[in-house]
């Protein structure tokens, strides 16, 4: 892994719409391309993760989980701030302390701009989004080539 930055302490990797048809590990049940970029960098991190997924929430990437078709853009802003609120209080029962955590958030606007980073951020966490600012699914994707050990 090729970082200039301390390492952060957790990992959160947003869901994809792509799923397989079968139930699954969370962590294998998500299949883009995309997806399998997201999924080894944040393996690579050497750092817990954690999976943003529409439907459960928090979710640790060896639940075994059913296929479902759920995503954040299709709730209003109203469950949108819910979910966000469900994340963090999740988030907080699988870590004792979240003031001075950096988190690394791989996830599309939708999974942080609804409360979830700034509820983390007022709970004393610092926020890192790296691909915050690359537009497209191919740019990102160069991003992980960039930042993954071959």
């Amino acid at each position: 892994m090729k970082h200039t930055e301390e390492p952060a302490d957790f990992v959160l990797v947003g869901c994809v719409k792509r799923k397989l048809a079968v139930p699954a590990l969370a962590r294998d049940i998500y299949a883009s391309p995309l997806w399998r970029f997201r999924r080894e960098y944040a393996e690579q991190c050497a750092v817990p993760w954690f999976i943003l997924s529409a439907k459960h929430g928090l979710l640790d990437p060896d639940t075994y989980i059913e296929p479902y078709d759920l995503a954040l853009a299709d709730l209003p802003s109203a469950e949108r701030r819910e979910w966000s609120h469900r994340v963090l209080d999740q988030f907080r029962d699988v870590t004792d302390v979240v003031a001075g955590k950096t988190i690394e958030v791989h996830a599309g606007k939708m999974y942080v701009e609804y409360g979830l980073e700034r509820e983390l951020s007022q709970a004393g966490a610092n926020i890192r989004r790296p691909l915050a600012q690359i537009p497209g699914i191919g740019s990102q994707i160069a991003w992980y080539k960039t930042h993954l050990e071959s």
